[in-house]
């Protein structure tokens, strides 16, 4: 890989950087609804082998919803970045 590639790699790692740094709030887990006549929105998360859950309601929902598309977000960030900055350890490590 030559300098100028390279250097594209870094700076899509920069712009990468940036973009986390934007994200806003993020959550893991899902939006389940709960219940058989009076269906309900809550938030679940599997933490150590034990589910949690919180209520939402229709006002926290979309929130909620957000949060967890953030998290989406960071996750492909995160693997892009990890492909790049291999990229980079492997190339400067060579020279």
């Amino acid at each position: 890989m030559n300098r100028k590639e390279l250097g594209k790699v870094k700076r899509r790692v920069t712009t990468l950087r940036n973009k986390l740094a934007k994200l806003g709030p993020v959550m893991r887990g899902s939006v389940t609804v709960i219940g058989t006549r009076n269906k309900q929105p809550y938030f679940s998360m599997n933490k150590e082998g034990k589910t949690k859950l919180i209520y939402l309601g229709k006002k926290r929902e979309s929130i909620a919803r957000e949060y967890l598309e953030n998290h989406k977000q960071l996750k492909k960030i995160v693997d892009e970045m990890t492909e790049l900055n291999m990229i980079i350890l492997k190339e400067e490590g060579d020279q």
